[in-house]
């Protein structure tokens, strides 16, 4: 899309909440030309019963972005596109999940228009995430059933890019780590999710392990305590692998970061396995893995996933991007 009585591309705001995070950039065309982010998600609302502290830092973080000083001084945004958790029921409006499979049309379709006067004049598209398996379940067939928001537009950027040309694996690594399918068609099939990005936090932080590893998000790890750890958990099990890290603290010579490594690495464990099982994680598949511990997933894979690609923050920016200006897009054409 163009500017009105412009060559240049539309500017735009973009708006990524997730659970415990939230990201804005401001944007012309592909070009970012600022971005800022906040420790604040739809976690707050679940805590607090209310979305006033997400409607606050939406506001604050969409104010710095737009005063932020750029080269691009006559970009001034028309709208803002968000996706993510924002679209949520904790979040600042509910838009119902487009049912899988689902590509760029379907959700387009069903995107949905919004104002927020408290948080910003802008008028604001909110892109709705994917549900698969049946609409309702329960405790027998839970587990045929998954959710996801704001992963989709990470998969609509990477199929923009042609990055992805049809059947796929994307591994989504934040505070859910999520195990997206990619049909021959390139659209969202299906998808797994698991609580191990928010439970490592938890681990880290809200348990007798505190004092036993960092409380910085894991990144960079020893691969070789990563390995130790997910062979504990192949052993006894996840919860006696964490078990392990507190008798590494009282009984080894290890490090901090050592025993952090060991811990990720039972969580990398359980979770690889469970995929690899259901069939989610296919080694004859093309794999996409975004996140802060996109490496050491690719490593703990092993040989037979050589061929699977990391992506750095800068290129999961850049489709996620990609992805929500394909959505905006389309819902013009339409």
């Amino acid at each position: 899309m163009k500017e009105s009585g412009s060559n240049k591309p539309d500017c735009a705001i973009y708006v990524d909440m997730g659970t415990t995070n939230t990201r804005v950039w401001l944007a012309r065309g592909a070009k970012v030309l600022s971005r800022e982010n906040a420790a604040v998600g739809v976690r707050n609302t679940a805590r607090e019963s209310s979305t006033a502290t997400i409607r606050a830092a939406l506001r604050d973080l969409i104010r710095a972005v737009r005063q932020t000083p750029q080269r691009d001084r006559d970009c001034v945004p028309l709208r803002i596109v968000a996706a993510g958790m924002i679209t949520s029921a904790q979040g600042l409006a509910e838009v119902p999940h487009v049912p899988a499979p689902a590509g760029l049309e379907e959700i387009a379709r069903n995107a949905k228009n919004c104002s927020f006067s408290d948080v910003t004049e802008l008028p604001v598209l909110l892109v709705p995430g994917v549900r698969s398996g049946p609409l309702r379940c329960d405790r027998d067939t839970a587990s045929q059933c998954d959710v996801m928001r704001g992963e989709e537009a990470l998969c609509l950027g990477l199929v923009a890019q042609k990055r992805v040309r049809g059947a796929a694996t994307v591994l989504s690594l934040g505070s859910h780590w999520k195990t997206i399918q990619l049909d021959e068609q390139a659209r969202i099939a299906g998808t797994v999710t698991s609580m191990s990005g928010e439970l490592i936090q938890a681990a880290q932080t809200e348990t007798i392990l505190a004092s036993a590893v960092p409380h910085r998000r894991a990144a960079a790890l020893d691969r070789g305590w990563a390995e130790a750890g997910m062979g504990e958990q192949r052993r006894s099990g996840l919860s006696r692998a964490l078990f392990c890290v507190r008798l590494l603290e009282q009984r080894s010579e290890s490090t901090a970061e050592e025993r952090l490594a060991f811990m990720v690495g039972a969580f990398i464990g359980a979770d690889l396995d469970a995929m690899t099982a259901s069939g989610m994680l296919r080694a004859d598949r093309p794999l996409f893995i975004a996140g802060t511990l996109a490496e050491t997933w690719r490593l703990a894979l092993g040989k037979n996933w050589s061929a699977a690609v990391v992506l750095s923050d800068q290129e999961a920016e850049s489709a996620f991007l990609a992805g929500l200006r394909a959505v905006a897009a389309a819902c013009s054409v339409g």
